[in-house]
């Protein structure tokens, strides 16, 4: 099976070593490089990568799966007419599409995302959003699978989404044998989030909603309901939430959500607190309802979630 890596000037290094050594782990694949032009191209770290082909010279119709590589220079390089037109036809004839990170804009300049759900580094959703109305951008997950089209967020989201093609083509067992000799004690599930609280969280501009943020994180399984926020804010809750999603992005409700998950996150991982007093602490209420949204936005139960950090923890 044929994967072809597009690159080009300012991709970022790791959108390709990632998922190609990946592939070059799982074994059975021929692994091509392909560049507006043949030869060196620089990476945006300035590490120069040889690719093998230009679009010239690679034929579109053999390739099996293409991957686009993210970078700064993705701008630039959505605007090279032969590169989206040879991303488009090698898109026609592949059996699946994918990108990493900020490669995503490149199949969008390919047509690739009309009616498609994708997703992105979170730095580049609003933008994602704004030149791709007609796709359903969700840039919770590490990465997303939609038909034959792969998305996925940025740099280390690439070997996810590269384990999880490994897994599509052979099996469970093939890409848990890619994921150790890399190290990997673990294959993140796509709908795992991408976010952790010091990304995903904005700074607060105001002192009011400073306020109400910096009591969510001191205690967050308090209760933290919007007439709550607003007392502590000082506002009413009309103008919390407008303040709240100007600020930092997300509605309130969303942003407590985050925190009580990455709080929750952190004691499965580095604790043995039963999931059902652990629910109660940190305001999920029930052990139903932190399963629930554990998996929602891990996509893995809290139990196993803990069983594979302890797993770790004693082979260390």
């Amino acid at each position: 099976m044929r994967v072809a890596f597009v690159i080009y000037e300012d991709f970022q290094v790791l959108d390709l070593t990632g998922p190609h050594e990946v592939f070059g782990y799982a074994g059975g694949y021929d692994l091509r490089t392909v560049a507006p032009a043949a030869g060196p191209v620089r990476s945006s770290g300035g590490l120069p990568v040889h690719a093998a082909h230009g679009v010239a010279d690679l034929p579109p119709d053999g390739v099996d799966t293409l991957v686009v590589a993210g970078g700064t220079g993705v701008d630039a390089a959505r605007r090279d007419a032969a590169l989206a037109g040879w991303v488009a036809d090698a898109a026609r004839h592949a059996r699946r599409v994918a990108s990493v990170c900020s490669g995503v804009f490149l199949l969008g300049a390919a047509g690739l995302l009309d009616g498609r759900r994708v997703t992105t580094h979170w730095a580049r959703e609003e933008q994602l959003r704004r030149e791709h109305p007609e796709a359903a951008v969700d840039c919770d997950p590490i990465f997303v699978r939609d038909g034959r089209l792969w998305t996925s967020a940025g740099v280390t989201a690439g070997i996810d989404l590269a384990l999880a093609l490994v897994e599509d083509d052979r099996g469970r067992d093939a890409a848990h044998a890619a994921a150790r000799e890399l190290v990997m004690f673990l294959r993140r599930p796509g709908s795992q989030s991408q976010f952790s609280v010091p990304l995903w969280s904005r700074q607060p501009e105001s002192d009011p909603i400073r306020a109400a943020v910096a009591a969510v994180q001191a205690d967050p399984g308090a209760r933290h309901a919007i007439g709550d926020l607003a007392d502590r804010a000082g506002l009413s809750p009309r103008h919390l939430q407008r303040r709240f999603a100007a600020e930092l992005g997300v509605p309130p409700a969303a942003y407590v959500e985050r925190v009580r998950v990455e709080a929750a996150r952190r004691a499965l991982a580095e604790g043995d607190e039963p999931v059902e007093a652990l629910a109660r602490r940190l305001g999920f209420g029930t052990g139903e309802t932190l399963r629930r949204v554990f998996h929602r936005r891990l996509g893995v139960a809290p139990a196993d979630y803990r069983n594979r950090f302890r797993g770790t923890r004693e082979h260390a």
